[in-house]
């Protein structure tokens, strides 16, 4: 694992249990407008598939679909970077709840205030946790 992440995130680590983090998490994305539509139990997953054990990841995949119909609309190709990733995984520090930073992954300039939104909504989101 790297010292420095590759891609930026919003990330904020809490005290609490990973099943406690992820209700919160739900809890506020839905005050922002964003439903969720897709989870993986990673560890699960891994631990199924290839008997691998690893600590507590989940990725719940976050839709707000007010942005998403607008981001669709100015460009369909987007639609390969729907829904937001809103990643909850146990730490050494606690339990780190990560949401991608659209800014980070976005072509050019054309989206920018559409990625700023998303960006700020995701935030507020994990603040409010």
């Amino acid at each position: 694992m790297t010292a420095e992440p590759l891609i930026d995130g919003i990330s904020r680590t809490l005290d609490c249990t990973m099943a406690e983090a992820e209700e919160r998490i739900r809890a506020a994305l839905a005050t922002q407008g964003f439903g969720v539509l897709t989870e993986i139990d990673v560890a699960a997953t891994l631990k199924a598939k290839i008997d691998v054990d690893r600590a507590p990841l989940k990725i719940l995949g976050a839709c707000n679909p007010v942005l998403a119909n607008e981001v669709l609309g100015r460009d369909d190709s987007l639609a390969l970077m729907l829904p937001c990733n809103v990643v909850i995984d146990q730490t050494d520090e606690g339990v780190r709840v990560r949401a991608i930073d659209p800014i980070s992954i976005l072509p050019g300039d054309a989206l920018t205030d559409l990625a700023d939104e998303a960006a700020a909504k995701l935030a507020a989101a994990i603040e409010a946790m």
